[in-house]
């Protein structure tokens, strides 16, 4: 059975978060709340749980995972960015936004658009995120958390427990959890492209 884990929005507990980090490693998969709704994560590198979160999409291996980092110092780890795409991310990160880039050889094939060699990527502007993110040291990777014949926004967390206790290995709860979706933009090349409108703002990139 899962666990449940009520954290404190404005102040996440340590502790907490120190036993989420702990799952995390020890190849867990998670719910977390996010700046645009509710989502599944995991380490990136462990194919299990990367498996386990395609399973419960219901998604098979063309639907990628996009990456969770916690700043842009690690974003450029994994993703190619010009001097003309680091002005504008840095600008609108952290924030409600999917980036689209060009991936470095940090990324695993099988993590890339199999034709672009492509990563999607997001720098959360959340405190508890950015507690976990902090103490993993490291990037997640993250899915949206859908359910075919359910409106996730309707759900409580507990009822998200209840659905999937035997399929995650910890439900976070916070007090407010926004149900939208991220804005995407696609950075590869020199003119932004908009792929999907959310609660990020487009105009900064004369959308």
């Amino acid at each position: 059975m899962s666990q449940f884990f009520n954290i404190n929005l404005d102040n996440p507990q340590p502790r907490l978060i120190a036993q989420t980090a702990d799952i995390l490693r020890k190849g867990g998969v998670i719910v977390y709340p996010t700046d645009s709704g509710y989502a599944l994560g995991c380490m990136l590198g462990n194919a299990d749980a990367q498996a386990r979160i395609r399973q419960i999409r219901g998604v098979d291996d063309q639907h990628l995972f996009a990456m969770m980092c916690r700043n842009l110092s690690e974003l450029g780890n994994y993703a190619k960015v010009s001097n003309g795409q680091f002005r504008l991310l840095k600008a609108n990160t952290p924030g409600a936004y999917t980036f689209i880039l060009n991936a470095t050889r940090e990324v695993p094939r099988k993590l890339q658009h199999p034709k672009r060699s492509t990563i999607g990527i997001r720098v959360p502007e959340h405190t508890v995120v950015q507690a976990i993110l902090e103490t993993i040291d490291a990037p997640l990777l993250t899915m949206s958390l859908h359910f075919p014949d359910v409106d996730i926004a309707t759900m409580e967390p507990w009822e998200i427990r209840e659905r999937l206790e035997r399929q995650v290995d910890l439900v976070i709860e916070v007090e407010h959890c926004l149900e939208s979706a991220t804005t995407v933009i696609n950075l590869t090349e020199d003119i932004p492209v908009l792929v999907r409108e959310g609660l990020g703002d487009i105009a900064p990139f004369g959308l």
